[in-house]
């Protein structure tokens, strides 16, 4: 076992180990460190930690010092000479009439050499061009050219998932990718939409490649002949997400829909296309997917809410839920006339003691007679019997004319525009 430190370089996501050398490294802190391109400027990503010699390439480069404030003004002011170097080699780009696009800047930490980063589409004769900038910058010059993979990674960007892109994020290397991944997983080969920002196929089709090749070895492939539940039948799509088949029964009408199993509900009898000549039908019939039945759960499994099941009448389970119960006066209904039921949901026997409070005397029976005719009917609130009282005096008889007839009385009409039927507010009959 040897102890190292982690640190990150700037604009890089792969870890390198150093070599301490007794030093106490935090996670975060900035060190200088020497490297096979002279000394440069880092970030601790992990501190001090022990890893197998297996894991080291020896020798191992040691840490120089903990950054100081003087170091951080040297980084500070590289960055902004890489700024300044990327506006002039653009300009002399121009100048030569060199078919290439400059992506990245990068100034060592010791001022000696500055890198220039392009991409192109064939080879480039830079000869006079770094001539040129050798003699602006007074430093040793290198430009590389480099792919539309490592062009994503330095510019960075946000993918169609809406994330920062895999490899300017974590990733420490570029991983292969083939369209036989697209194929695997049922994605659409539209290049458009499989690849990302690069030109090339995304990165995370890799991701779950291991577990798309694991499922396609579990699962039938497609015009497999298979006995399902209702009888032997072809596959004709497969799902390997949900690890469902979509199968064309033998006993299936033309215009009968696919019926869709699971993969335990099927026995492959030849997996793939070919001929049934010579492959038995077994009789038995594979049995149905069954889901985990309510009562072994830690939990009972409800299809109705409570309170619309008239046999469970546990108030504690109303209450927690919130339900009404029978006879709740907050449960006020309307009859389809649109008058609301008298007292709500208040006790048959309270309900004419209060009124016979409010109207300062003895409540009237249940079965007490009205003027209207009617029985068992219960009294209105005083207010609305106040209004009533001038409805329930007869009016003058009018005479009939000048023949003298017998004097008629006119009913009262309501406000819907309908007689009244001997109910309260209408004139007593002549006898």
């Amino acid at each position: 076992m040897t102890e190292v430190i982690s640190v990150r370089f700037r604009g890089g996501c792969k870890n390198y180990f150093f070599d301490p050398q007794g030093m106490q490294v935090r996670m975060g802190d900035q060190v200088i460190v020497e490297t096979a391109a002279g000394i440069e400027f880092a970030t601790c990503t992990q501190g001090n930690h022990e890893v197998d010699d297996a894991a080291i390439v020896k020798p191992l480069s040691p840490v120089v010092r903990l950054a100081t404030d003087n170091d951080r003004r040297t980084a500070e002011q590289n960055r902004k000479k890489e700024r300044e170097a990327f506006d002039i080699c653009e300009k002399k780009i121009a100048a030569h009439g060199l078919e290439m696009k400059l992506v990245n800047v990068s100034a060592s930490f010791d001022g000696s050499k500055i890198i220039f980063y392009f991409t192109a589409d064939g080879r480039v004769d830079f000869r006079e061009l770094v001539r040129d900038l050798a003699s602006v910058f007074r430093a040793r010059i290198e430009l590389r050219q480099i792919g539309v993979r490592d062009e994503a990674k330095m510019v960075g960007g946000i993918g169609i998932c809406g994330r920062p892109f895999c490899c300017s994020e974590f990733l420490d290397g570029f991983l292969p990718v083939s369209i036989k991944m697209a194929k695997t997983q049922n994605l659409s080969l539209n290049p458009t939409k499989i690849s990302g920002a690069c030109g090339r196929l995304m990165c995370c089709l890799k991701y779950e490649q291991h577990a798309y090749e694991d499922a396609t070895k579990r699962m039938p492939k497609v015009e497999s002949f298979v006995q399902t539940p209702d009888g032997p039948g072809n596959v004709k799509s497969v799902d390997l997400l949900r690890e469902t088949v979509k199968v064309a029964l033998d006993s299936a009408t033309p215009n009968e829909p696919l019926k869709c199993y699971h993969n335990c509900e099927v026995c492959v009898l030849r997996n793939g296309k070919g001929s049934r000549d010579g492959i038995e039908i077994p009789t038995e019939r594979p049995a149905r997917y069954v889901e985990e039945a309510a009562d072994e759960l830690d939990e009972p499994v409800f299809t109705t809410p409570f309170y619309m099941d008239a046999r469970l009448e546990e108030a504690p389970i109303r209450e927690k839920i919130g339900a009404p119960e029978s006879g709740d006066g907050k449960s006020r209904r309307r009859h389809r006339g649109g008058r609301r039921r008298s007292g709500g949901g208040k006790p048959a026997e309270a309900r004419p003691a209060q009124q016979g409070e409010r109207q300062g005397g003895k409540a009237p029976k249940s079965g007490e007679e009205k003027k209207g005719g009617q029985q068992g009917r219960k009294p209105r609130p005083p207010k609305q019997a106040q209004q009533a009282a001038p409805a329930q005096q007869p009016r003058e008889p009018k005479t009939a004319g000048a023949e003298g007839g017998e004097a008629k009385r006119r009913r009262p009409r309501h406000r819907g525009g309908r007689r009244g039927k001997g109910g309260e507010g209408s004139a007593p009959k002549s006898e």
